[in-house]
């Protein structure tokens, strides 16, 4: 049975339609595809991250030691910043995306729930002696979305942080909660994480300062829209970071060692040239993930999301040979005929 979350019956009173993703319930849709893409791209919307969750660094090193395991600056950013960065292994393999957020005495790292027990061991296992702890905590992530996000926010009494990943806590339904910019998201939205007991409370004064709820389906649509993968639909361990196009979000030049450097550094000096990589396609009819990429007869790559834009019809994010990297490059998809774009454009 998938693990379903603390706002389910709330959900389910909304009507909502279930699908299960990774082993947890998810919201498709809450029977308004079109408005709820409305709502996505516009804003402002609200979306479960059931899926998500956080584990808690702390000790006197733990900015010193993360600054050697994570691909991205942290020990050089401020309590209330933050940053995106990927945990690899040493041959370059993601092991976890995560949204690391510096606070006085702990750094946040948010990231897939299925992500944290090996994100843990993997820390644990270099840690050596080293001061610094981790445990899981028990929250609730929620994500507000669309141009408007920020505007829902400060109507429910909230002032949002601007830069990407910065953060700070606030009140929101009568509850801490921590509110991050948040750069995965399309159109640069923002996450909470909220105490699991408060989290419907939180939920409710978004959704009556003006918030709509939506599903996966038209987050998906806007992610493919915006190129923004996430790890388990669009990346594993069987992916570098140069093949998920994150490397200039995820990674700092600057830094010393990390674990996994040695791949990225590489690659970098070779124009970051992988044999895949990720790419947008526009598809002439509906695909669903796992479905072969074709060219000219020739298997040249996979499908990770598909998704139905109300904008756009059919699209999808897929990973495809480097042959076939360029815009307007002409693919089959399951039969059918797609392009490469380099982004979308309303004709």
């Amino acid at each position: 049975m998938p693990s379903v979350g603390p706002l389910h019956d709330l959900h389910a009173a909304a009507a909502a339609v279930f699908v299960e993703r990774r082993g947890f319930e998810v919201v498709a849709s809450y029977g308004d595809p079109a408005a709820e893409y409305d709502a996505a791209l516009d804003g402002p919307a609200l979306v479960d991250l059931t899926e998500r969750g956080v584990l808690e660094a702390s000790g006197p090193k733990r900015l010193s030691f993360l600054q050697g395991m994570l691909s991205n600056d942290v020990e050089g950013r401020p309590p209330g910043q933050g940053c995106r960065a990927a945990m690899m292994t040493v041959k370059g393999h993601v092991v976890a995306l995560v949204r690391a957020l510096v606070d006085t005495d702990t750094v946040r790292l948010e990231t897939e729930t299925e992500r944290l027990a090996p994100l843990q061991r993997t820390l644990e296992h270099h840690r050596v002696g080293a001061p610094v702890r981790f445990r899981p905590l028990s929250v609730s992530v929620v994500a507000v979305l669309g141009m408007r996000a920020g505007d829902v926010l400060k109507a429910a009494g909230v002032d949002p942080p601007l830069d990407p990943e910065s953060h700070r806590r606030v009140s929101l339904g009568g509850h801490d909660v921590v509110l991050a910019r948040a750069g995965d998201l399309p159109g640069g939205g923002f996450v909470l994480h909220v105490a699991p007991e408060g989290v419907a409370e939180s939920w409710g004064a978004l959704r009556a300062a003006g918030a709509r709820p939506v599903g996966r389906g038209a987050l998906d649509a806007r992610r493919v829209e915006d190129l923004r993968p996430w790890y388990g639909v669009d990346i594993t361990e069987d992916n570098l970071l140069h093949e998920t196009g994150l490397v200039g979000e995820c990674h700092s030049p600057t830094k010393g060692c990390y674990l996994g450097q040695e791949t990225v550094a590489r690659l970098e000096a070779r124009g970051g040239h992988v044999n895949k990589a990720l790419r947008r396609l526009r598809l002439s009819a509906p695909a669903t993930p796992e479905e072969p990429v074709t060219h000219e007869g020739r298997e040249v790559g996979k499908v990770t999301t598909t998704a139905h834009s109300r904008r756009f019809g059919p699209i999808a994010l897929a990973y495809v040979h480097r042959s076939c990297f360029a815009g307007g490059t002409s693919l089959e998809v399951a039969g059918a005929p797609a392009t490469v774009v380099d982004g979308f454009h309303e004709e």
